[in-house]
């Protein structure tokens, strides 16, 4: 696989990433808070409380998303370095580091667990884009040929 030369270099991929990460998390934070405090809200003040659990938990969920994007980013960069190679591997070997250092403080067995989960789901990840990618390839025209000419009975 060639390398991918349309993307920016790794500190502004990093950068980017993160804030493209943390923008999902706060849209999707608003969405699943806002119903949530909406739902749980008494029938006069749903509105307010739609508003005051988005205000209070929508940046939470965004700052988790851009921690986990950054990260991954990071070591992506720093795996594309060493490797030097562009494959799916680097995404997996990423999303390992990823899931254990965000998982480091809960103890060894926790960090293993986490890292070997998050290598997998970017495996799973990766795997499906790979097999998107050729299912969406048109297939190769085959060579057309002249028919032979066919000899006449005599």
């Amino acid at each position: 696989m060639s390398a991918d030369h349309t993307r920016d270099p790794c500190p502004i991929v990093i950068l980017n990433d993160f804030g493209g990460a943390f923008a999902m998390g706060a849209i999707g934070g608003c969405v699943w808070h806002g119903i949530k405090g909406f739902r749980n809200s008494p029938l006069g003040e749903r509105g307010y409380g739609a508003i005051s659990a988005i205000k209070a938990r929508a940046p939470v969920v965004g700052g988790n998303f851009g921690v986990w994007g950054g990260l991954f980013s990071t070591f992506d960069c720093t795996v594309k370095a060493v490797r030097k190679r562009e494959d799916a591997w680097n995404a997996v070997i990423a999303g390992f580091f990823t899931g254990g250092a965000l998982a480091i403080r809960g103890g060894w067995k926790h960090t293993r667990n986490s890292a070997i989960t998050c290598a997998c789901l970017l495996g799973v990840f990766e795997g499906v884009g790979m097999m998107m990618q050729r299912l969406q390839a048109q297939p190769a025209m085959a060579p057309v040929y002249p028919e032979e000419p066919t000899k006449l009975a005599a």
